[in-house]
């Protein structure tokens, strides 16, 4: 009996790549399959074309997404990733193009109006700028903040730190003071490890400890280390008399009971 999976199935990637390098031609720039999902960069300055021939021409209708990347070591660091999702063909592509900090990526507001939303989130967290977003403001951040946060040359504590001062009695910015820094970035991903020791890796090809000769037990009074009195008031298995025995005196009766029920004779 096959078995019946509740999350929906999509269409195939058999001959997409091939037929949507075809239409957009000389607008890509690379293209492949990877992680079972179709991937194309295109030139920059023909983004727009190229959204809008797979969204007329071949039933990519919705715009799911927009991302940024940071690579500081390109000349083009960043790259822009849009998402398409095709609900006639239940069918997902990722296209790409890159850009260096000071190269505007066309907008393309003029196919999905969401995509003022989203480009607004790529400009504020990496500074990508978008040429033709009539509204390419900070959606994220606060006001007047400085830098972008999701660069990977972005400092983990930022360049001010907020607080509220009892002083002034409101909220100041002040620049970052630390005593050390918090870390060195490397550019490394922590997938493919590092090529150095990381702190704490170093005990594992230490050598072991030597053994112990005589285990450390407490069997015998001698071992215990307390001396005779301690070890002699350990011994007692006695408990402590009542305070009124102690004093030579009885020992306190139990209370009497009290009732404050009325009796059958108040009543009467």
């Amino acid at each position: 009996m096959p078995v019946v999976h509740s999350a929906p199935k999509y269409a195939s990637n058999e001959g997409v790549l091939d037929a949507l390098s075809a239409a957009l031609g000389d607008m890509v720039v690379a293209a492949r399959e990877e992680f079972g999902e179709i991937v194309i960069t295109v030139a920059r300055d023909r983004i727009e074309d190229a959204l809008r021939e797979l969204r007329d021409n071949h039933e990519y209708q919705q715009l799911m997404e927009i991302a940024g990347v940071d690579f500081p070591a390109r000349a083009e660091r960043f790259e822009v990733v849009y998402m398409l999702l095709s609900l006639t063909r239940n069918h997902r592509i990722i296209v790409k193009v890159t850009a260096a900090e000071d190269t505007p990526v066309p907008t393309v507001t003029t196919l999905w109006p969401v995509a003022g939303w989203l480009e607004r989130e790529v400009f504020d967290l990496y500074g990508v700028i978008f040429a033709g977003n009539q509204d390419l403001r900070r959606i994220l951040t606060d006001y007047g903040f400085e830098g972008h946060p999701f660069r990977k040359d972005f400092p983990l504590t930022g360049y001010v730190e907020l607080r509220y001062s009892e002083e002034d009695k409101r909220v100041v910015y002040e620049p970052v003071e630390l005593a050390q820094d918090l870390r060195s970035f490397d550019f490394m991903s922590p997938w493919e490890g590092a090529d150095y020791v990381l702190p704490g890796d170093e005990k594992v090809d230490a050598p072991a400890p030597p053994p112990v000769a005589e285990p450390k037990t407490t069997e015998k009074p001698s071992q215990t280390g307390a001396g005779d009195k301690a070890n002699a008031l350990a011994a007692d298995k006695q408990s402590a008399g009542a305070p009124a025995a102690k004093d030579g005196g009885a020992a306190a009766g139990a209370p009497a009971p009290t009732d404050s029920r009325p009796k059958p004779e108040d009543k009467a």
